[in-house]
């Protein structure tokens, strides 16, 4: 009884006196009431998969330890596995991190598969403020996490083999959505999923079918969650890059592609390269924070404004000769080159002044770059020779010998073309204007 009883004050200290006191922050000016916003449910569930990074690998300490709106995740207690969505012990309480239970062993899985600071309360906290300072409404997500470190898609899809404790994420989100919908229901509240969010891929880093993985997850996710919740709203996917793993990803290439092949209902929020690296392959605490801050703009655009975002990706390209043009989509003109990374690929003679992109002949030899200029849209790449036809051009998808300098080391793939959003993050305050994803096509 004292657990519960203090579990209450201090969702009442969280959902009441907390958001109340940010209201009164928040600058009036910012708020237009004409403002569009779709909000179809008073809970919007959210919930993620993926492998190390979506647990919070390496996040230590966690930083996002209060709650500054209403924003909620289940509490499973002490319970073991399997848990039975219609326990009455099972309590929604203010989303902090860690978001779940921590892992104690590897493998680990759900209920206790948590390993750091997720990018969970960053991206809710980023939407509730988004909402407020655009129309002055409040906005409740409850979040669920249910990735296992170091699977490949295989454990996480729908009827996943059980090896161990692994293969349990997918049954594990259908636990979490009774539940919450359970709760919902009981406290008088309308629920629906709103997004999945997909931090994966270094695992299926060899993986050529991993589109159609990409794809299979969504729609099953998608059927399974309307059959749960009553919702007749299509569940979004938001996928992110996985830029450390393998010199060239075929997994990197599909989370951008996926979105362009399935527009409707998956986007690439982009890469993860920009974002700071505990050790080469996952992000600090405040990293995490930041790809959920890029998760929650995502979010905001497509699902909250319905409005087709797209991230900074190609859109077509042409050659002349040794001349290529690619033209982009710029979600904020103008382009530029970031100014703070070490230059890439200088392990690779050829494309040593390509700042990222790489372009190679029909043979697969690497033809030299020999500049790239911004003209409006589009990047022009001149070449020392015409790499003729049947060319491919590429950026950010092969490694090279050399990482990215401190304080930004953790890839071994990235590039300098961004974009000059303004968007800041809520909780880090940083900039998060959006890094061209990693891509390769063929020349015409």
């Amino acid at each position: 009884m004292r657990t519960t009883t203090s579990n209450l004050f201090c969702f009442m200290i969280s959902t009441i006196f907390c958001p109340l006191l940010s209201v009164l922050a928040a600058p009036a000016a910012a708020i237009d009431p004409d403002t569009q916003v779709h909000i179809p449910w008073d809970w919007s569930g959210i919930i993620g998969t993926g492998q190390s990074l979506a647990v919070g690998e390496q996040g230590q300490p966690v930083l996002s330890r209060t709650q500054p709106h209403h924003n909620l995740r289940l509490s499973s207690g002490h319970r073991p596995w399997p848990i039975d969505p219609n326990d009455t012990n099972l309590i929604l309480v203010p989303l902090v991190e860690p978001i779940g239970r921590p892992s104690t062993n590897y493998p680990s899985s759900w209920p206790d598969n948590i390993a750091g600071e997720t990018p969970h309360s960053s991206m809710a906290n980023q939407i509730t403020a988004l909402v407020r300072a655009t129309s002055g409404r409040d906005f409740v997500s409850v979040h669920s996490e249910v990735g296992e470190n170091g699977q490949c898609m295989i454990y996480l899809k729908k009827n996943a083999e059980h090896v161990g404790v692994n293969g349990r994420s997918f049954e594990a989100a259908m636990i979490e959505a009774k539940a919450i919908t359970r709760l919902a229901r009981a406290a008088g509240k309308t629920y629906g999923v709103g997004a999945i969010i997909v931090t994966h891929g270094e695992c299926d880093a060899g993986n050529r079918n991993y589109e159609g993985d990409l794809y299979q997850l969504w729609s099953d996710y998608n059927n399974d969650l309307q059959a749960v919740t009553g919702q007749k709203q299509k569940v979004q996917m938001i996928v992110s890059q996985q830029n450390s793993c393998n010199d060239y990803s075929a997994s990197t290439l599909a989370q951008w592609k996926v979105g362009v092949d399935y527009p409707a209902v998956i986007v690439c929020s982009g890469p993860k390269y920009q974002y700071p690296s505990a050790e080469g392959v996952h992000l600090t605490a405040n990293g995490y924070r930041q790809l959920g801050e890029k998760y929650g703009q995502v979010y905001y655009e497509r699902v909250i404004l319905g409005k087709d975002w797209r991230p900074l990706e190609p859109t077509s390209l042409e050659r002349k000769g040794a001349v290529i043009t690619v033209h982009f989509n710029v979600p904020v003109p103008p382009l530029v080159w970031d100014t703070r990374f070490a230059e890439p690929h200088q392990s690779i003679t050829a494309w040593q002044n390509g700042k990222g992109f790489e372009v190679s002949t029909a043979s697969g030899e690497k033809a030299t770059i020999t500049s790239v200029t911004i003209a409006g849209d589009a990047v022009v790449i001149t070449c020392a020779s015409d790499p003729g036809p049947d060319a491919r051009v590429g950026y950010a998808m092969t490694g090279g010998k050399s990482r990215m300098a401190a304080p930004f080391e953790g890839t071994y793939r990235w590039g300098l073309l961004r974009d000059s959003d303004p968007f800041v993050g809520a909780a880090t305050t940083l900039a998060q204007p959006n890094y061209c994803v990693a891509f390769e096509l063929p020349v015409p």
